[in-house]
C-alpha cells in the first residue's frame, strides 16, 4: 500500500501537495489529541472528507503510525522513539536561524514551533540568553486582513506568549460597524471554512467569538502586561449547550430528537457534533438521534443539508421551522 499510495518525489504538483498534507495532518493531530474531527481536517484543508479519509488510510497503514479515532477526535496512541541527536555550537545556532525564518512561511504556527524552540535555547550556556532572545523574536508585529495564514500565525504567536493584541474589527451583524479593540486570545479553532478567536475584549469585559476573516488588522501589543487565561475558563462550559458559533442567536436548550434514513443516520451517528448527543439504530437501520441544545441558524441550515433523509420528531416548533424553509427554498426554486 505503501507504493501505490504515498507519492515519491518527482511527481506531479498534485502528489507533492498529498505528501505536504499528510505531514501536516501528522503534526496537526500529533500535537492536538483529540481535537479534529474528519470533516474539521477536511475544512481545513478545504477537501472533501472522502480525500481526507484517504489521507488518514496512508497515516495508518502506509506510515503504520498508531492513528486512533474518537468521539472527540483522532489522536496517536503512541510514536516511535527517535535517536537523540547532538548538535555542535554552530549546527544548533544554524538551527535557531532557520526557525526565524520558518515563522514566516505559510503554514507553520508559533505554537507548533516553539517547544522545539525551548529545547534549542537549553543546548546554549546562560550567558546567551538575552542574544539568543533576539535571534529569534518574530519581527511580525502588524498584520492585514488580506493575509490569513499570517494572522493565524500572529494569533498564535500571542496564544503561546500570552500578550495582548489590539484588532480592528469588522461586525457583520451590525452592517458592517468597525470597532477598535484590545483582546487577551484564550483559543483559536478551525470552523467550516474559517477560523475563529474566543478572546477576552476590554472593550465588553467578557470573553467573545471573532471571526479571524474579520479581523482587518491585527497587532501584538508587546509593551502591554502579559495576560493570563483564567484557570476556571471552560471552552465547553463557554460554548455551552449552544449548536455551533452563533451563541447570540440561540435560545434555551431543548430536546432534539430527529430521525435519520439508514444511509444518512449511518454518517451522522459516527461523528461527534455534540457533547449531548445519543443515537440508537432501530430495526430498519434508520437512526433515532437525540439532542439537548441551544437552537441556531447553524443547526436549521445543518437540518436543511439532509433534505427527505431526516424527520424531526421534536419539538414540534423546529419541524415547522424546518418545514417552512424547505418550502420557501421550493417555491423559489420553481
Amino acid at each position: 500500500m505503501m507504493n501505490q499510495d504515498f507519492p515519491s518525489l518527482g511527481r506531479s504538483l498534485e502528489e507533492t501537495k498529498r505528501v505536504s498534507r499528510i505531514l501536516e495532518l501528522v503534526q496537526m493531530i500529533a500535537i492536538s489529541r483529540k481535537r479534529y474531527l474528519r470533516r474539521d481536517l477536511a475544512d481545513h484543508f478545504e477537501i472533501s472528507e472522502r480525500t481526507i479519509q484517504k489521507d488518514l488510510d496512508v497515516i495508518r497503514h502506509g506510515l503504520k503510525l498508531s492513528l486512533v479515532h474518537s468521539q472527540e477526535g483522532y489522536y496517536f496512541e503512541e510514536f516511535p522513539q527517535l535517536p537523540t541527536l547532538q548538535f555542535s555550537f554552530a549546527e544548533a545556532l544554524a538551527l535557531l536561524l532557520v526557525v526565524q525564518a520558518a515563522q514566516q512561511v505559510s503554514g507553520i504556527g508559533a505554537t507548533e514551533l516553539a517547544p522545539a524552540v525551548a529545547r534549542l535555547k537549553t543546548l546554549f550556556p546562560q550567558e546567551f540568553a538575552h542574544l539568543l532572545h533576539h535571534i529569534i523574536a518574530q519581527p511580525m508585529i502588524t498584520v492585514r486582513k488580506e493575509h490569513r495564514q499570517q494572522m493565524l500565525l500572529l494569533l498564535n504567536q500571542a496564544l503561546v506568549e500570552h500578550c495582548k493584541v489590539r484588532i480592528t474589527y469588522e461586525t457583520r451583524s451590525r452592517g458592517g460597524n468597525i470597532s477598535e479593540r484590545i483582546v487577551h486570545p484564550y483559543h483559536l479553532m478551525p470552523y467550516v471554512r474559517s477560523w475563529q478567536l474566543i478572546a477576552y475584549c476590554e472593550r465588553r469585559h467578557e470573553p467573545l467569538i471573532f471571526k479571524v476573516d474579520r479581523i482587518l488588522e491585527a497587532t501584538l501589543l508587546y509593551e502591554e502586561t502579559r495576560y493570563r487565561i483564567p484557570n476556571d475558563f471552560s471552552l465547553e462550559e463557554y460554548l455551552g449547550a449552544t449548536w455551533g458559533m452563533m451563541r447570540g442567536q440561540a435560545g434555551e436548550p431543548v430536546s432534539v430528537r430527529l430521525h435519520f434514513s439508514k444511509e444518512a443516520g449511518s454518517w451522522v451517528s459516527e461523528e461527534h457534533w455534540h457533547p449531548s448527543q445519543s443515537s440508537e439504530i432501530l430495526d430498519d437501520e434508520s437512526v433515532l438521534f437525540s439532542l439537548y441544545i441551544a437552537i441556531t441558524p447553524e443547526f436549521v441550515n445543518w437540518l436543511m443539508y439532509y433534505g427527505d433523509r431526516v424527520k424531526v420528531l421534536e419539538p414540534v416548533e423546529l419541524r415547522e421551522r424546518l418545514a417552512q424553509k424547505h418550502l420557501s427554498a421550493a417555491t423559489m426554486n420553481r
